[in-house]
């Protein structure tokens, strides 16, 4: 059995949305299914730090960060029709980015083979200077900047299989030839972007690679894509770390996209990024949450990725 740590802490919970889709009743939902499954107790549980403002400005503007920090202070609000903070806003979304930071020292420093990351707000949708989306600081973007400024590993692979493209981390690495960003996501769909021919520009062009899928699609479908598609692409990119945007809202269940992908769906997606970083990265994958909106769908989609974590 690898050495899989769980990112969690209650600090989550406090990044409250009513009536919102993005809830805290998601982690619920998530610490729920792995005690109710068994696997609570063989992850190694790690606490979160909170990010330093400077490890934010890996991806983000100074500004952005006053921006949200001056937001939240005021309280409840919107920052746009999706995007709802409270006073509490600002330190959780610190802790969900530090979390995966967390997780990266871990990994590299011998600790733990792999790691899930609970964390909330989620992340993709975060450009460098705008909140959308659900999302304040870009999370996993922010993890692949600080595992090559700590000098952990050179080349980051990242891997976006929630139901919406994430604009964001396509934007912070569109001219970046270190950081492969694959999607796998509904299109047309939420937020616009993510088109095929999408496909970075300058040193960057070729390191972006989005597989649009249609309504409907299939645990085949994205099997077929991953199979065909991604894996000769990242095999030929040669990673050291991968990193998982795990969004569970392509679930045939969830109310926010239009996709037919099965509990046992993600664990298979899962088994083969797996089988991919035993082969070239030592197995080193951090998978971080973002989206899936049905509760029970959300529960046991994580539970079966995260006992393929666990092998």
């Amino acid at each position: 059995m690898k050495r899989t740590a769980l990112i969690y802490s209650d600090e989550y919970l406090k990044h409250k949305t009513h009536f919102h889709p993005e809830t805290h009743k998601r982690l619920e939902a998530i610490i729920h299914s792995l005690h109710k499954s068994g696997l609570w107790e063989k992850l190694i549980h790690l606490a979160p730090r909170a990010a330093t403002r400077e490890e934010i400005t890996l991806i983000h503007t100074p500004e952005h960060i006053q921006n949200i920090e001056a937001a939240c202070k005021q309280g409840v609000g919107n920052l746009d029709p999706d995007t709802m903070i409270c006073k509490d806003s600002y330190h959780v979304a610190l802790l969900a980015a530090g979390g995966v930071l967390t997780a990266v020292d871990a990994l590299f420093t011998g600790q733990i083979n792999n790691a899930f990351c609970a964390v909330r707000p989620p992340g993709h949708h975060a450009e460098t200077n705008i909140a959308m989306g659900f999302c304040l600081f870009n999370n996993i973007a922010i993890a692949a900047r600080y595992a090559q400024q700590k000098n952990y590993c050179e080349r980051v692979l990242i891997l976006d299989w929630d139901a919406h493209h994430g604009n964001g981390t396509q934007h912070a690495f569109w001219e970046d030839s270190s950081v492969f960003y694959c999607s796998l996501h509904q299109y047309p769909h939420y937020p616009g972007s993510g088109a095929e021919e999408e496909r970075g520009a300058g040193s960057g062009e070729g390191f972006t690679l989005n597989l649009p899928m249609p309504v409907n699609a299939c645990d085949q479908t994205y099997m077929q894509a991953l199979t065909e598609k991604f894996i000769p692409a990242a095999e030929k990119f040669a990673p050291q770390l991968i990193l998982i945007s795990a969004g569970f809202d392509a679930h045939t269940a969830d109310p926010l996209a239009d996709l037919a992908i099965t509990t046992d769906g993600f664990r298979h997606m899962t088994d083969l990024v797996l089988k991919l970083a035993e082969q070239i990265c030592q197995g080193r994958i951090i998978s971080v949450l973002e989206g899936g909106y049905n509760l029970p769908a959300l529960g046991d989609s994580v539970a079966g990725h995260i006992q393929e974590l666990l092998g």
